[in-house]
């Protein structure tokens, strides 16, 4: 018995820590695109595991914490159930990236997309309900720990809702190199251009440093 608990906690000590996922994009939706990291040219997957799509559904809020714990215990008895449930959530993310990026690039989205969406927000609402808040009512899901696919429903919700204001026009692609992520232009100016001016934003004025200065070295060896 003893030997099993040093076996089960040893288990646990060599395994990763949690990935703390980025979630600075304005919109739910946008957080969730932005789990893969880099561009689609060179990707950097975020969601590897059922466990990482739980994981950032807890720290998003898009489900709750004893959800987050009930739905990591019900995919350890449906491995099955649960990758197909992370497939159709990796998917489904790159249908809502296609179809936000159009609208920051100000390109019309693909109509097979679109259909994809609808698809999953017309799954997705069917599990939605009124529940009593302070005050009054507000939008809750239903609670169901059978449905491994769960997770995504509340971005999906986020990705129509934007789709259909007026903030769509704020939604913006990352100007840094190799990175797709998108972000809420809140601006006063609407000039932001990075999802992170600490990231991306400082890795572009060390390269125009770079370049300026490669450039000035090179007018005065040809000058000399």
């Amino acid at each position: 018995m003893a030997s099993h608990m040093k076996k089960s906690e040893a288990e646990q000590d060599r395994q990763p820590p949690e990935y703390v996922f980025d979630l600075s994009g304005g919109r739910l939706c946008l957080d969730f695109v932005n789990t893969l990291s880099g561009s689609r040219a060179r990707p950097r997957e975020r969601l590897r595991s059922y466990d990482d799509l739980v994981s950032w559904g807890r720290q998003s809020g898009a489900i709750t914490a004893p959800i987050a714990e009930r739905l990591a215990s019900e995919a350890r008895e449906r491995t099955r159930d649960a990758a197909r449930a992370l497939d159709g959530a990796v998917r489904l993310r790159e249908v809502m990236f296609r179809i936000l990026a159009a609208s920051a690039d100000l390109r019309a989205a693909d109509e097979a997309d679109v259909a994809a969406l609808n698809m999953a927000l017309s799954d997705a609402l069917r599990h939605q309900r009124l529940v009593k808040a302070p005050g009054g009512f507000a939008w809750g899901w239903v609670d169901d720990v059978d449905a491994l696919g769960r997770v995504p429903w509340a971005a999906i919700r986020s990705a129509a809702d934007l789709l259909t204001s007026a903030d769509l026009r704020r939604v913006r692609r990352c100007a840094g190199a190799n990175c797709d992520w998108l972000f809420m232009d809140m601006s006063r100016n609407r000039t932001r251009r990075w999802c992170d001016m600490k990231g991306c934003g400082n890795r572009a004025k060390a390269r125009r440093y770079y370049e300026r200065h490669r450039a000035r070295r090179g007018d005065a060896h040809v000058h000399g």
